[in-house]
């Protein structure tokens, strides 16, 4: 089975592991963390080109604890597409504010800034744009809304560790930018996420808001909670750092390979939509996503590539506001999401992560050549 992503692991990381272990510090309440910690951050900070990146253990933690850091409270309002994970909406209730869902485009499947302006009022706080698929969303224009509505922006990076947009890392075109390192992200501490940001209050909030509020010992002097990275976790994000560019590079072959062999498809019936670099926005190839004209061509499609062992997934089947709970929380309608409905129903994920061979790929296109 070819798992639609998998982590890449090797002998460095299961060193690193045993260092750690046989030093016997596996975490640390210090405000600054612990020293694989402070190792990690620095290797994602030169890589962002940012002032300030702080480790946390997970990338919900991180959207939850940036939150906080620009004081969302009850009553604010807070905007995000549906089409994304949930945990983008969980960390906004946590925080004690309202999701406001909007809709999508369907060229990148990232927010949809018309839309956007759409959905801003009074009690609107922040606006969260997620660049799905590892899709830079369009942040200029974006910033530009924010600004003019004096709204925060936090990105939803969690997906999107390597792609630039206009030659900059996503993560660090806003106030904060917030990532994820989970087993199956481009590169993983297990469990694990990292906030970054270029302003310096926000900083100091976070390292406390990680840490239960404190700075020295069982001074707590504002809110926080157990949010650390373990040395553990660190340990191996220090490693899988060192690799990133030749795990990127893998992707953007493994893509290119996958790109050549169904552009025929998009070009003689325009039975599909594939994933469309443009001059400022290029992708980490985190998932190949197509769209398909005919849903029903689709699961065709899909059926096929999972019984010879190739896991195409839909993501995200439903969207947020078609989950039961959030569909009993609000009772939103969906006509007012067109785009998110029609991605729900047509787009399929294939894998291009660094265990993908060439014979792979040049299977799947294969299936598509014999199925559609």
């Amino acid at each position: 089975m070819i798992p639609i992503n998998k982590p890449w692991l090797g002998e460095e990381e299961k060193q690193e592991i045993l260092n750690i272990l046989e030093e016997n510090v596996l975490t640390s309440p210090a405000i600054d963390g612990g020293k694989r910690v402070q190792e990690f951050e620095n290797s994602l900070k030169s890589h962002l080109d940012v002032k300030h990146v702080i480790a946390i253990n997970s990338g919900t933690s991180a959207l939850h604890a940036s939150l906080l850091s620009i004081d969302i409270k009850q009553g604010d309002e807070v905007i995000l597409p549906s089409f994304t994970f949930v945990a983008t909406a969980n960390s906004v209730l946590a925080a004690g504010a309202k999701p406001i869902f909007i809709d999508i485009n369907k060229q990148d499947y990232t927010i949809d800034t018309v839309d956007l302006e759409n959905k801003i009022n009074k009690n609107t706080r922040a606006i969260i744009p997620v660049h799905l698929y590892g899709h830079p969303s369009n942040m200029n224009e974006i910033n530009s809304i924010a600004k003019e509505h004096s709204l925060y922006v936090i990105e939803d990076a969690c997906q999107s560790l390597g792609s630039t947009y206009f030659q900059k890392q996503t993560g660090t075109l806003s106030d904060i930018g917030c990532f994820s390192f989970y087993a199956s992200k481009v590169i993983t501490t297990g469990e694990g996420g990292a906030i970054a940001t270029n302003n310096d209050d926000f900083a100091s909030k976070l390292k406390m808001i990680r840490n239960h509020g404190m700075i020295h010992g069982y001074d707590t002097t504002s809110f926080g909670l157990n949010l650390r990275l373990p040395e553990l976790s660190a340990g191996i994000g220090k490693i899988q750092m060192k690799k990133l560019d030749t795990m990127l590079k893998i992707r953007r072959n493994n893509a290119n390979i996958l790109f050549d062999g169904l552009k025929k498809f998009e070009q003689i019936n325009l039975s599909i939509n594939l994933p469309n670099e443009i001059e400022d926005k290029k992708f980490n190839w985190y998932l190949f996503t197509i769209g398909f004209k005919d849903q029903n061509k689709r699961e065709l499609i899909k059926n096929h590539l999972i019984n010879e062992g190739i896991g195409a997934t839909v993501y995200y089947d439903p969207p947020i506001h078609k989950t039961p709970y959030y569909n009993n929380l609000y009772s939103f309608s969906s006509d007012l999401l067109p785009n998110t409905m029609w991605a729900w129903q047509h787009v399929l994920s294939l894998p291009v992560h660094p265990s993908v061979t060439e014979v792979d790929l040049y299977r799947i296109v294969k299936i598509f050549e014999t199925t559609m």
